[in-house]
């Protein structure tokens, strides 16, 4: 009998359904790499803030991404994003980033551009990616697809505990206007679309606790892994 393939595992949802933390600890438990792909867009969001760029101008911020260096790597178990170099893993977790990102993630040549890098760090299995097109895009034949949401009332609170933990005081209906605009934004875009992929299992984690969701992902995953040795 030889040996399983490592899973390629996509999980997309909406802004604060618990994607990003689910998935590191999935990968985690797995013995996985984490790739997380919105902090992809995050970085260059940042880039382009730092340097004057508008959000808005599709060429120079695709431009601008095809020139950024992105790599994962792993500190004390978490995982770190860099840009240039630079571990900018806790820069683009402010609210100036959520506010900016939607035409970065919307930009075709970006996504292009992006979704290349993310298939290229992902073509091996063994690995745990996580965001909004990475089951419907990035990896459509994905071993393993889970579609992750929750209420927007139960995401708002997410994210602005989020926030207090990182001291960033911000009033609770600001976070939910954000997140419904996040949301129309993610869904409405006319490239890469947030929706559930075709084969996606979906999980709502309103009321889960993060093991709660670690273990209902790992179970599946092994399912999977069960099924190549029959």
């Amino acid at each position: 009998m030889s040996e399983a393939r490592e899973l390629i595992i996509a999980i997309d949802g909406p802004a604060a359904s618990g994607k990003s933390t689910t998935a590191r600890l999935v990968a985690r438990e797995l013995g996985y790499t984490y790739i997380d792909s919105g902090a992809m867009y995050r970085a260059v969001t940042l880039k382009a803030l730092r340097q004057n760029i508008p959000v808005d101008d599709r060429n120079a911020v695709a431009e601008l991404a095809a020139k950024t260096d992105l790599q994962f790597g792993t500190d004390n178990l978490n995982t770190v994003i860099f840009m240039d170099g630079e571990d900018v893993s806790e820069a683009i977790r402010t609210p100036e980033i959520d506010r900016n990102i939607s035409p970065v993630a919307a930009n075709a040549k970006v996504r292009e551009i992006l979704v290349e890098k993310q298939q290229k760090l992902g073509r091996n299995g063994g690995v745990v990616m996580d965001g909004r097109d990475i089951g419907t895009v990035v990896f459509p034949n994905a071993d393993l697809k889970i579609y992750m949401l929750a209420s927007v009332e139960e995401r708002a609170l997410r994210r602005q505990k989020e926030l207090l933990q990182k001291g960033v005081k911000v009033d609770l209906e600001k976070v939910r206007a954000d997140i419904r605009y996040r949301d129309k934004q993610d869904t409405g875009r006319a490239h890469g679309p947030l929706k559930k992929a075709a084969g996606a299992v979906e999980i709502d984690t309103t009321g889960l606790t993060i093991p709660q969701q670690v273990q209902k992902i790992v179970r599946l995953a092994r399912q999977r892994l069960e099924k190549q040795d029959i």
